[in-house]
């Protein structure tokens, strides 16, 4: 039985999706999923969806586990083969709205603040301190599990695992098949893509 912890188990819609997906999965319809957050209201409603979905579409073959704040982070990762990352770190507000804010009043103007510019600069800056703690954890306790990155600024903070610790670590990004079909569908290649 695999073992997957998600930290940031309160971004309830992206638990959802990937470990919805994951119990659809038939390696994974009997896993451990260790549901990881800092926001005890959050993490109880994300439970609450993954608990639904695990007895309606997976026969409730997986475990589902809940683990509230730091004192609880190595017992969600202890054992686990696989973490997802997908935490944010100074939540909307003050957090993205500084990344947008601060650079503007300088005359930078950034589309996409939280993954390059100066506004992903600031908030690689707050969440590297965060994910290495993970680290530290992970070595401890789950040393051979990989890691997988969704959290942005993803390229910054894969790199900083990478660089800085021990982890296999990867970085993954949610939007990459949307993105790839809305430019082939703008380079009018979707049909050529279809046809292959």
């Amino acid at each position: 039985m695999a073992k997957i912890t998600f930290m940031g188990a309160g971004s309830t819609v992206f638990a959802k999706n990937v470990l919805g997906d994951s119990m659809l999965s038939p390696a994974l319809h009997d896993a451990h999923i260790a549901l990881y957050d800092i926001d005890g209201v959050r993490l109880k409603e994300s439970k609450r969806i993954l608990d639904t979905l695990n007895t309606n579409l997976n026969s409730g073959q997986a475990t589902i586990t809940a683990h509230l704040g730091p004192a609880s982070r190595r017992a969600a990762l202890r054992s686990a083969d696989y973490v997802v990352n997908a935490i944010q770190v100074g939540g909307y507000k003050p957090g993205t709205v500084i990344d947008f804010d601060v650079p503007k009043r300088y005359g930078l103007r950034q589309t996409i603040a939280d993954t390059l510019g100066i506004g992903g600069i600031f908030r690689a800056l707050r969440t590297i301190p965060v994910m290495l703690e993970f680290a530290r954890d992970m070595e401890a306790v789950c040393p051979d599990a990989w890691l997988l990155n969704y959290t942005n600024p993803m390229a910054m903070l894969t790199a900083a695992m990478c660089r800085a610790t021990a982890v296999r670590t990867v970085g993954l990004c949610h939007s990459v098949q949307c993105c790839a079909d809305g430019i082939l569908n703008h380079l009018e290649m979707r049909q050529d893509v279809k046809s292959l």
